[in-house]
């Protein structure tokens, strides 16, 4: 007898949602610098996340789900505050001075902070010698990256608001990490996509005040924002925020976590291509061998975990005997796909 642990995924779906997640989500960093040329950052913050919430949240509850339970909306909340509003918030006002690139570069750093503040892990975690090797390599490619910066920086060639963004761009993978890890402790009742919704609305509702402190709306003419801006936001609000995370949260009901997880690795080169191909930004051979290093220390940090983290027949199962239950993982591999789910959307 035969029977489907997973929904048959097609191969073109499959081949079409990994482009997705990784030609989008690598793309956003781009995108988000073309929208700051001509729109204020915190108010470019406020109107991409509260759109795409409402948009996602609408269409959960046409979808029958409970979308206003307190618990899950109180760990969004949390959550969506340091993952959106101060990881992402950095991102968005650093790309004002700093190439999209060396943004994509420091940020690919995301998975080393996982590690670090997993202190509830740090026993499982620390006793392996790749993960030890992949944090000291990956803090040895951020220290090659501010190496350069810092001397740009002594010798004039890189101004104060440059150098000060690199260093801001240090507290953005921490803030992303810490909210990830409260929101997967926390766990909820909800679906991701629910979760992902609040996250969204109320970081959006908290960039708000930040652009009344940056008086962002004083002479503030909407007007003379440029079209490419305006197309900018509307690509972050569909494809950036919406699609790619669908694509995501899809691709990890029908293949492995560990073949989804290598959009970590895809989207810093696909930042960095669009950077020099479309932007004509210079990146120097430091930048390159930065990302490399860090790249590669990402890599050993996750090694233990591709052996460990396997769904059971990502596409179909064959069951010799119906009998025998312990052949049958659906259940533990679908609190597998929502403990990854809830931190499932990228910047």
């Amino acid at each position: 007898m035969t029977t489907t642990a997973t929904a048959k995924a097609s191969p073109p779906l499959v081949i079409v949602a990994f482009a997705t997640v990784y030609v989008v989500w690598g793309s956003t960093y781009f995108f988000i610098q073309m929208a700051v040329q001509g729109f204020p950052p915190m108010l470019m913050g406020a109107l991409r996340f509260f759109t795409a919430g409402i948009l996602l949240l609408g269409w959960c509850y046409i979808k029958g789900d409970k979308v206003f339970v307190k618990r899950d909306i109180i760990t969004s909340g949390i959550c969506g505050l340091l993952t959106l509003f101060v990881a992402t918030g950095i991102v968005i006002w650093v790309e004002r001075n700093i190439p999209s690139a060396m943004v994509a570069i420091m940020v690919s750093v995301n998975p080393i902070w996982f590690i670090i503040l997993d202190k509830a892990n740090w026993r499982v975690n620390l006793k392996n010698q790749s993960t030890i090797l992949g944090l000291i390599i990956g803090f040895a490619g951020i220290l090659l990256l501010f190496g350069e910066a810092f001397l740009k920086s002594v010798t004039g060639s890189m101004d104060h608001a440059k150098f000060t963004g690199l260093l801001l761009l240090l507290a953005g993978p921490m803030a992303w990490s810490a909210g990830s890890l409260y929101s997967k402790k926390r766990g909820g009742t909800a679906p991701a996509r629910v979760n992902t919704s609040w996250q969204m609305i109320i970081a959006g509702l908290a960039f708000v005040p930040a652009a009344f402190i940056h008086q962002e709306f004083k002479g503030l003419d909407v007007t003379a924002i440029p079209l490419q801006s305006w197309m900018a936001i509307v690509y972050l609000i569909i494809f950036g925020s919406i699609g790619a995370f669908r694509a995501y949260v899809w691709l990890l009901q029908v293949r492995p976590a560990t073949q989804v997880s290598t959009h970590s690795y895809v989207n810093p080169v696909i930042a960095v291509l669009l950077d020099v191909c479309f932007a004509h930004e210079s990146i120097s051979l430091v930048q390159v061998l930065g990302l490399i290093v860090i790249l590669f220390s990402v890599l050993l940090v996750n090694l233990s975990k591709y052996g460990k983290l396997k769904f059971k027949a990502p596409v179909t199962k064959t069951i010799g005997n119906i009998n025998n239950c312990e052949q049958l993982s659906a259940v533990s591999d679908l609190k597998q796909i929502k403990a990854l789910a809830k931190i499932a959307y990228r910047i």
